[in-house]
C-alpha cells in the first residue's frame, strides 16, 4: 500500500514537470518569437512538431513499455526533455526551436504513456477512475500552472523558464531512479510495435477504437484554444504574459481542484460517458463564447469554465479505455497519447494559419469540432447501451 501511494505522487510529480515544462511557453512565444522575427502560424508550427513527435513515438513507447517495463522508459524521457529544454532556452536561431521541440515530444511521448500503463498496473478497476484522476490533476495542473510559472519567470529573461524547466526534469529523473518502485513487464513475449503504422493499423481492430477517435477529435479542438488563446488576447486586447498566465492558471487551478476532490464522486454518480459527454458542451460553448467576450474578469471566467470542462473529458476517456485494455495497458496508452498527439498536431497548426487570417476563425471551428465530437460519442454510446441491453 506505502509502495502504491509513494509510486502515484512520483507519477505526478512527474507528469506534473511533464506538462509545466510544456505549458511554460504559451504566455512566453508571442514575445520569444519576436526574437526570431515570427508569427501565429510559427507558434502553431512549435505546438504541432511537439505533438508530432508524440504522436510517432506514443505507440512504440507503450509497446515498449509493456516488454521491457515502464520505469526504464520514463527516466529517459524525463532525462531527454531536460536537456532538451536547456538547449531550447539557449537557441539561436528558429530551426534549432522546432528540433528541440521535436526531441521534447519524443521525450514526453516516453514519459506519458508508461505512467497510465503505470497507474493501471497498481490498482484495481475501482481504484483505476481515481487513480486516472489523479494523474489527469497532475496533467492538468501542470500544464494549467505552466503558464503561470512561465509568466513570472519570464520577468527574469525570456529564456529562464526554458532552464528552470530543464533542470526540473532531470531532478525528477533522479527522483524516479531511486525512489520509484520497478514493475515486471506484462508482456514480456509478445513481439514489440516498431512503426506507427503497424500500430494505428492494430488500433482498428481495440474495442474501444471509438473512443480513440473521440480522443482525436477533442484534442483536435482543445488545441485551436490552447494554441491561439495568446496570440488571440495578445493581438485583440494587448495582454501582457503575466495577464495570459493570470488566466491560464487559474483555469488550472479550478481543473485540479475539480479532478482531485470532485472527479471520482462524479464517476461513481453519473458514470465517465455522461461526464464526457456534458463537459464536451460546456467547451463548445465556453470556446464559442471567446469571440463575444471582452473585460479581464470576464474574459477569465470564459476561459476557467472552459479548462475545467477540458480537464474532466481526459481522465474519463482514460479511464474507459483502461477498463478494456486487459494486459495491454501500455499499447492502450500509447495508442490514446498517439490520438490526442494527432489532434495536437493538427489542429494548432490549422489554428496558427487560420489565426493570421482571422482572429476568430480558430474559436468558430474548434466549437464546431468539439459539437462534432460530442455527435460521435454520443451515437456510439446509445449503440454501444442498446447492443448490451438487447
Amino acid at each position: 500500500m506505502k509502495k502504491t501511494k509513494l509510486a502515484l505522487i512520483l507519477l505526478m510529480f512527474n507528469m506534473f514537470i511533464t506538462m509545466s515544462a510544456i505549458g511554460l511557453i504559451v504566455p512566453i512565444m508571442p514575445s520569444y518569437l519576436k526574437e526570431f522575427g515570427a508569427k501565429g502560424q510559427v507558434l502553431g508550427f512549435l505546438i504541432a512538431t511537439i505533438a508530432f513527435a508524440q504522436f510517432i513515438f506514443s505507440p512504440i513507447a507503450g509497446s515498449l513499455s509493456d516488454k521491457l517495463g515502464r520505469k526504464k522508459l520514463i527516466i529517459f524521457g524525463l532525462l531527454l526533455n531536460g536537456i532538451c529544454q536547456i538547449l531550447f532556452g539557449s537557441s539561436t536561431e528558429l530551426w534549432e526551436l522546432f528540433v528541440l521541440r521535436f526531441l521534447i515530444g519524443v521525450g514526453s511521448a516516453f514519459i506519458t504513456p508508461p505512467i497510465m500503463a503505470y497507474a493501471a498496473d497498481i490498482t484495481t478497476l475501482e481504484e483505476r477512475g481515481k487513480a486516472m484522476g489523479m494523474i489527469g490533476a497532475a496533467i492538468s495542473f501542470g500544464f494549467m500552472i505552466g503558464p503561470g510559472i512561465g509568466g513570472a519567470l519570464s520577468n527574469v529573461s525570456l529564456h529562464f523558464p526554458f532552464f528552470v524547466a530543464g533542470i526540473a526534469a532531470i531532478t525528477a529523473a533522479i527522483l524516479s531512479l531511486f525512489f520509484l518502485p520497478k514493475t515486471e513487464p506484462t508482456l514480456v513475449d509478445k513481439p514489440t510495435g516498431n512503426n506507427i503504422v503497424k500500430e494505428m493499423i492494430r488500433s482498428f481492430k481495440t474495442s474501444y477504437f471509438v473512443l480513440l477517435v473521440v480522443v482525436f477529435v477533442f484534442s483536435f479542438g482543445i488545441a485551436n484554444f490552447q494554441a491561439t488563446l495568446s496570440m488571440f488576447l495578445t493581438y485583440k486586447f494587448n495582454f501582457t504574459p503575466n495577464d495570459i498566465a493570470i488566466l491560464m492558471t487559474v483555469g488550472g487551478f479550478a481543473g485540479v481542484i475539480v479532478q482531485g476532490v470532485l472527479l471520482n464522486r462524479l464517476f461513481k454518480r453519473f458514470g465517465e460517458m455522461n461526464i464526457i459527454l456534458v463537459s464536451l458542451i460546456v467547451a463548445a460553448i465556453s470556446m464559442l463564447g471567446m469571440i463575444f467576450v471582452s473585460g479581464f474578469f470576464v474574459i477569465l471566467f470564459v476561459t476557467t469554465l472552459f479548462q475545467t470542462a477540458t480537464t474532466l473529458i481526459r481522465p474519463a476517456v482514460n479511464t474507459l479505455i483502461s477498463k478494456v485494455a486487459g494486459k495491454e495497458q501500455g499499447y492502450a496508452a500509447g495508442m490514446n497519447n498517439a490520438y490526442m498527439s494527432l489532434g495536437n498536431m493538427i489542429g494548432p497548426a490549422l489554428a496558427g494559419t487560420l489565426l493570421d487570417w482571422h482572429l476568430n476563425i480558430p474559436f468558430i471551428l474548434g466549437t464546431v469540432i468539439l459539437m462534432a465530437c460530442y455527435l460521435i460519442t454520443f451515437i456510439w454510446n446509445k449503440k454501444t447501451f442498446a447492443t448490451h441491453s438487447s
